[in-house]
């Protein structure tokens, strides 16, 4: 697979950060719905791979619509919000422009106002219209301009950490052709080979003819509904103005210089710096990876896990919602569940947080070890 060392197409969205918000009122929801399938020349999966290798874009504009459905129990304020954990549930949307790889717009809409992110050249701005406030950063010469983030927000970006999971652990195959924002796709399908993988399928719909990840969607094991999906309900190749990527500060904006290859710290989806996070590490590999993290205070997890939410109970501790879980405990320890469609989550009471896309099993292994 050493076709998937170097995949510049997949990576033709690449702002310095991004904010998604939810849309109100449940937009776009049935934009996904299947078509009649087209004909097209037949292609093997490593043709598929070779084609997201080779692409070169040189611009595209469209609109991204994302859902989740993920199987979460209804705990108040768990996966609530603006942030990151807002992508666990419901549907969000967003507009998104690429003039080659020094000029990228995402922009975000809701009911209460808009967030931008924009790059040009050297540039970067991120502006919330909410709270009326800007930031912006000057790249250094020659910046690639990509920052990692924990959640993609394009199928590309999506894609991209897809198929850096081919190993051995994947099977890899071509699923039926569709069509995707009026255009001709085939579909590549990843499929783990370890039974602990709680992912039955990931379904990667590519452009029969410029060859960019048009949709991705996620199926769980049991489900022939994606629990997890992102596509593109419109979308132009054309090359975007160069006015989309120009901001003009509003009129009363507080703007803030941000250092160069810094992010604020509280940017939704801003991934820590390598070795910011000694607690933290990872048990395994590609679709069986296990996350484990050691909470502040060994033990203190687990009293606050039996307190009660403040106020009315839509908002508190996390630990303390997750307190709301149910019990279990094994030869590993004791500890509290979180279980979704696509991932497991294990707060132990001695003051660690394992999670993974893997069932619960998994988790205890990892705990007892």
């Amino acid at each position: 697979m050493s076709v998937l060392k170097s995949r510049p197409v997949l990576r033709w969205l690449v702002p310095v950060t991004a904010v998604v918000t939810v849309i109100g009122g449940g937009a776009a929801l049935g934009t996904f719905a299947a078509q009649a399938e087209p004909s097209l020349p037949p292609r093997t999966a490593a043709q598929l791979l070779v084609d997201l290798q080779t692409s070169r874009l040189e611009g595209l504009s469209g609109t991204v619509v994302q859902r989740a459905d993920l199987g979460l129990p209804p705990l108040a304020g768990l996966v609530a919000g603006d942030g990151p954990a807002g992508l666990l549930t419901g549907t969000h949307t967003l507009r998104v422009w690429h003039s080659g790889p020094d000029r990228q717009r995402v922009a975000l809409v809701d009911t209460l106002g808009e967030r931008d992110v924009i790059r040009n050249g050297r540039d970067v701005w991120a502006w919330n219209s909410r709270s009326n406030t800007a930031t912006h950063r000057t790249l250094p010469e020659g910046a690639a301009g990509a920052e990692s983030r924990e959640l993609p927000v394009t199928p590309g970006e999506a894609a991209d950490r897809a198929l850096a999971a081919i190993s051995p652990s994947t099977e890899v195959s071509v699923g039926r052709s569709a069509t995707v924002a009026g255009r001709d796709a085939y579909e590549l399908v990843l499929a783990p080979r370890d039974a602990a993988s709680l992912v039955h399928q990931v379904r990667i719909a590519i452009d029969a003819r410029q060859h960019v990840p048009l949709r991705f969607e996620v199926f769980a094991d049991g489900s022939d509904k994606p629990a997890f999906e992102m596509a593109f309900t419109q979308v132009s190749y054309a090359r975007p103005d160069a006015e989309q990527f120009t901001f003009n500060p509003p009129p009363g904006v507080k703007v803030t210089e941000e250092t160069a290859g810094r992010q604020p710290a509280d940017a939704p989806g801003k991934r820590p710096a390598h070795g910011e996070r000694p607690d933290v590490r990872t048990v395994g590999e590609s679709w069986a990876t296990v996350v484990v993290a050691r909470l502040d205070g060994a033990g203190a997890p687990a009293d606050r896990a039996g307190a009660a939410p403040a106020g009315d109970g839509s908002t508190g501790d996390p630990a303390a919602l997750l307190g709301r879980l149910p019990k279990v405990s094994g030869d590993w320890g004791s500890g509290r569940l979180l279980t979704g469609k696509l991932f497991s989550a294990l707060l132990t009471d001695d003051g660690r947080l394992i999670a993974g896309a893997v069932t619960p099993e998994r988790l205890y292994e990892v705990a007892r070890g």
